[in-house]
């Protein structure tokens, strides 16, 4: 009912939402439950995805390159919705409408996959390939089932991801506090962190219920722990800012597309030029001379052709304003930072491959005590929880004084560490898979892909510790230079570039191991085959180095060119919606047009 009445307010939509209300909302008191609503959520998911290529191997009779394309492609879906969501949200809904659809539909996936495991029939006929039975397919139905429960958790996770860290930051944003940045620097880094923590407890405890107790309670408890999160939410509704939604965003992109190619004719004007359009009180009065051709999106050629008798634009598709041109340009201007995030996102999203190598090694962490395969990339979110807090406490104070930056290092130099940290993390998973199949060979496993080697598999640990280090850097890196380009409207899209990074990633990668596979293949064994030690893993992540290597080079290129980042850009914060401030213009008489000097 409150997301209902913030969705019929007009008049007093460019005013903060407790001053419509008369409460005083958002403020800490918001936070348990919209971070407990992030935690229960992403305990409840990377709990399902952490383990599941096992599932898809041994309940379904798939490869391991099929189930890792699979997967891939679960992941790129996953991070893909977010785009959806966050223009849903930021043009539309609004991000708490947002969120509750995304965590009702995310449930409902969840308990589609559940019932996958529940009843027999979904599923093919169990077998024991190390017993030597022959394993039957599954059929046309029971995988559109399994990937239908995919499917749903993907879109709710399209609703979820792109709003949740931006709702968080709405019930903080105070822009008139003088610590604010810091505020919301602390609160990026901490809100990572939670989400680093849930993620250990869906490797090691859902992960180790998975494994004791079986699928059907396996995936039972995250079905419980996510309708822990969407209740929890709607619980705290009446608390929250609820930022409106503004419907000129993502019509204004077009808008500014059609209307500088209508005017492609029309020669740019000089620097003295007065007559680019913007509303009455904006702040933004002159465009900016980066992608200079949609600078002819605003400008006004002839004032009696252009504007109405209220001094408003007669065709919004001929003529923009300065703001929504800016809006397009800055989305534009950061692309090519953004594309250099694609290919470390190939080794983030890559979790079948290092659990399959897992399975081959000894999981002995003490002498008593063996760790399930999926739970070695607990050490990757430990470093990365770990990390965010010692930088954030400990090393910026110290950085800072050296950078005179209250935030220790830049934007682009965490970004630009994170992938250099790539880099050597797939140098390392390289070397030591080498090591790994040459101690299976000569075990005499060569054949026998469920052979157990005597070769520890805490060597893997510091592969994962390095990704982790490496996410640490880049993807929050990211999220702080996209939420401080971007004015707070796009806040959303800002955060959803991040997942739509990881999705492009999972594409490549799942491109990058269909290739593989098809090119290596010598005999009926490929690169990427079942058998790891048939297969050549290790020239795998040699492949993916070489690649984080050119990457580097490239975003270097890209970083040089996109000039400094620190300074924000002012945007006009109270104006988000300027279809409607143009409706109430309209009604009140008022004049729109600045004329600049």
């Amino acid at each position: 009912m409150v997301a209902q009445e913030m969705m019929d307010i007009s008049s007093e939509k460019a005013k903060p939402t407790e001053e419509v209300t008369g409460k005083k909302l958002g403020g800490l008191r918001t936070m348990p439950f919209i971070i407990s609503n992030e935690t229960f959520e992403k305990v409840a998911s990377y709990g399902l995805h952490a383990n599941m290529i096992l599932y898809l191997m041994n309940e379904y009779h798939l490869g391991l390159a099929t189930g890792t394309c699979i997967l891939f492609l679960w992941t790129a879906a996953s991070n893909f919705t977010p785009i959806m969501g966050a223009f849903l949200s930021d043009s539309y809904l609004g991000r708490f409408r947002v969120i509750a659809l995304g965590s009702v539909v995310s449930l409902l996936g969840m308990v589609v996959l559940w019932f996958t495991a529940i009843f027999p029939h979904a599923r093919p006929l169990h077998c024991d390939p190390k017993s030597g039975d022959k394993c039957v397919p599954a059929s046309s139905a029971q995988l559109m089932l399994l990937f239908s429960a995919f499917a749903l958790m993907s879109i709710g996770s399209g609703g979820i991801k792109p709003c949740s860290l931006a709702f968080g930051a709405d019930q903080l944003h105070k822009p008139e506090n003088p610590k604010n940045a810091r505020i919301l620097q602390s609160f990026f880094n901490w809100y990572y962190a939670s989400v680093g923590i849930s993620v250990m407890i869906a490797v090691t405890v859902i992960v180790y219920i998975q494994v004791s107790a079986g699928w059907v309670v396996g995936f039972g408890v995250p079905a419980g722990l996510m309708f822990v999160s969407t209740i929890l939410f709607l619980f705290g509704s009446f608390l929250y800012v609820k930022v409106p939604a503004n419907k000129n965003l993502s019509a204004g992109f077009v808008r500014v597309i059609a209307a500088a190619w209508k005017n492609r004719q029309f020669d740019l004007p000089t620097k003295n030029f007065d007559g680019w359009y913007s509303l009455k009180g904006s702040k933004l009065v002159t465009p900016t001379n980066k992608q200079r051709y949609l600078n002819k999106a605003c400008m006004i050629r002839s004032r009696e052709k252009d504007l109405g008798p209220d001094g408003l634009a007669i065709d919004k598709w001929s003529l923009c304003t300065v703001r929504q041109v800016e809006e397009l340009k800055v989305l534009i201007s950061v692309l090519p930072i953004w594309s250099s995030s694609i290919v470390i996102a190939v080794i983030i999203t890559q979790h079948s491959i290092p659990i399959v190598q897992a399975t081959t090694m000894d999981r002995h962490i003490f002498p008593h005590f063996q760790m399930p395969a999926a739970s070695f990339s607990l050490f990757g979110i430990l470093t990365l929880t770990i990390w965010v807090a010692l930088y954030d406490r400990v090393l910026v104070p110290l950085i800072s004084k050296y950078t005179k930056r209250p935030r220790g290092l830049s934007f682009k130099q965490r970004i630009g560490t994170g992938l250099a940290i790539s880099c050597l993390a797939m140098a390392v998973a390289s070397e030591v898979e080498r090591r790994r199949r040459n101690t299976a060979i000569q075990e005499g496993f060569a054949n026998n892909k469920h052979g157990v080697t005597s070769m520890s598999a805490k060597w893997l640990v510091p592969q994962h510790c390095l990704i982790g280090l490496a996410e640490a850097f880049n993807a929050i890196g990211q999220i702080e230079f996209y939420y401080s380009q971007f004015p707070k409207s796009m806040s959303s899209i800002a955060v959803a570039l991040l997942s739509l990074g990881f999705g492009m990633g999972s594409l490549v990668g799942s491109l990058i191991v269909t290739v593989m596979n098809n090119v290596t293949k010598k005999g009926g064994v490929s690169w990427v085959s079942s058998n790891l030690n048939q297969g050549h893993y290790d020239y795998y992540y040699l492949v993916i180095t070489i690649l984080s290597l050119v990457n580097f080079l490239y975003y270097l290129l890209c970083s040089r060119a996109y000039g400094c980042c620190e300074d924000k850009k002012i945007w006009d914060e109270g104006n988000d919606d300027e279809d409607m401030k143009e409706e109430e213009m309209a009604k009140s008489g008022e004049h729109s047009v600045i004329f600049s000097a």
